[in-house]
């Protein structure tokens, strides 16, 4: 009887083991499925690559990445280290789905917004966004959200430096890196003034709020399905009014990376 009550205890802990090991499996096959959903281009969607070259997904483990939204000089070395993961994991991905894609020969030009400087924390890729961790903090102090909601929210984003690039490029091993170049534009794209580093004060207003309705365009679904819509327009109010005092006394760019692939 005991021998028995053993067996099947045994049995019963072998199944359930099983089960587990379906389900992370059918998990993961899930996740991959919809990553290539995502990163797919044959079905007409080539106008979306320049968000596709990011992230598609928020890095696990950055709980601890406390009233940041992104990459921050606060941010804690595990934050750094899983998005640079998750940007190599997607990235990776991206080109691989791309291969069988193209044919033998086959090019493919690609622009990823990008940093100037290995360093992850460097203003000219995180400074847009740690402005607007800065106005949900706004918001959390006047009791427009909860700390707990904040604290939970980070975006599915990354840039990558050259190098970065570079390395994804080559280890994944499906395309020649034939040319790699870099632009800066102005966050405002009409700001077409690249001499000057300060704007005057009514000149950083109007580049305060063009910016801040980009910022909006791109970021109103992710913020309203975490925060919902009643605080999308207090909000960038105070974004915008935190880039047009950025702007007095600096003149930030975002950094573009081109590469020219050519598939082996």
């Amino acid at each position: 009887m005991l021998k028995m009550s053993y067996s099947l205890l045994g049995e019963a802990y072998l199944k359930q083991s099983n089960e587990v090991e379906a389900s992370a499996k059918h998990m993961q096959e899930k996740i991959a499925m919809e990553a290539k959903s995502i990163l797919h281009m044959n079905n007409g969607n080539g106008e979306s690559s320049y968000a596709s070259n990011s992230t598609v997904a928020v890095p696990v483990g950055v709980e601890n990445n406390t009233f940041n939204i992104y990459i921050a000089k606060s941010s804690p070395p595990n934050v750094l280290k899983a998005y640079q993961n998750q940007f190599d994991t997607d990235f990776r991905t991206f080109l691989q789905l791309r291969s069988e894609e193209v044919i033998k020969g086959g090019c493919m030009v690609l622009t990823i917004l990008g940093r100037s400087i290995n360093d992850p924390t460097s203003d000219d890729c995180c400074s847009f966004w740690e402005l607007l961790a800065q106005s949900l903090v706004d918001m959390l102090k006047e009791g427009f959200i909860q700390e707990s909601e904040l604290n939970s929210f980070n975006v599915p984003y990354y840039s990558p430096c050259e190098d970065e690039v570079r390395n994804v490029v080559h280890n994944e091993g499906s395309f020649f890196l034939d040319n790699l170049s870099v632009f800066q534009i102005n966050w405002d794209p009409h700001d077409t003034d690249y001499t000057n580093i300060k704007d005057f004060e009514e000149t950083s207003h109007i580049h305060g709020k063009t910016t801040a309705k980009i910022m909006r365009a791109v970021m109103e679904p992710l913020l309203t399905s975490h925060f919902g819509n009643s605080i999308i327009d207090v909000l960038f109010e105070k974004y915008e009014n935190r880039v047009a005092l950025h702007l007095e006394n600096k003149k930030p760019r975002h950094f573009n990376i081109v590469i020219s692939l050519s598939r082996k």
